[in-house]
């Protein structure tokens, strides 16, 4: 099922340990559209399942989410490479990838001379426990399929629907506001 647009709320649990890793209870649901690789694919492939006002628990092992946690993903670098930087154990640091791309890793451990990271995904290896609610679920618009993101462009400038003046609109009335 693709090009569906789910909104969802969802508290997520380490299920090996039972701590709380992430919700967004009483916030503004978790929008998505379906095969664009949004989310984490154990989830997707459940919640693509469910219909409105749905409600399930929904266990995700680490090759459906987040990878194995890989030891060769821990790498040791010279600490002037870290200069300018306050380091502390635990703290998240975004660099550069192979490919260009912006990655987040953890600084495990440092010294006057070296700075060991992590480039695994903080949630990498882990066990995941969703408790998940369909809120919303409906057709994705043409520009949304074509983006890839919910509400289209008019929602990443502001809209016209909800966020600036009239006088940002579109002439055409194509926000889908009317």
């Amino acid at each position: 099922m693709s090009n569906k647009v789910i909104g969802i709320e969802y508290n997520l649990k380490d299920a090996k340990t039972g701590d709380q890793l992430d919700t967004n209870l009483g916030q503004a649901p978790l929008e998505f559209i379906t095969g664009k690789g949004q989310i984490i694919p154990g989830l997707e492939a459940k919640v693509e399942t469910m219909a409105a006002n749905e409600s399930a628990d929904v266990l995700v092992e680490p090759k459906d989410g987040y990878g194995e946690y890989n030891e060769e993903a821990i790498q040791v670098l010279p600490k002037e490479q870290f200069a300018g930087i306050e380091l502390a154990e635990g703290m998240s640091l975004y660099g550069t990838g192979e490919q260009g791309e912006t990655v987040q890793v953890l600084v495990k451990s440092f010294d006057d001379k070296e700075v060991t990271i992590d480039y695994n995904h903080p949630m990498a290896g882990k066990s995941l426990m969703f408790s998940v609610t369909v809120l919303s679920l409906r057709d994705a618009s043409e520009e949304e399929v074509q983006t890839g993101v919910v509400g289209g462009m008019a929602a990443m400038s502001g809209g016209c629907c909800g966020g600036g003046s009239s006088e940002s609109a579109p002439q055409s009335g194509g926000c889908g506001c009317n």
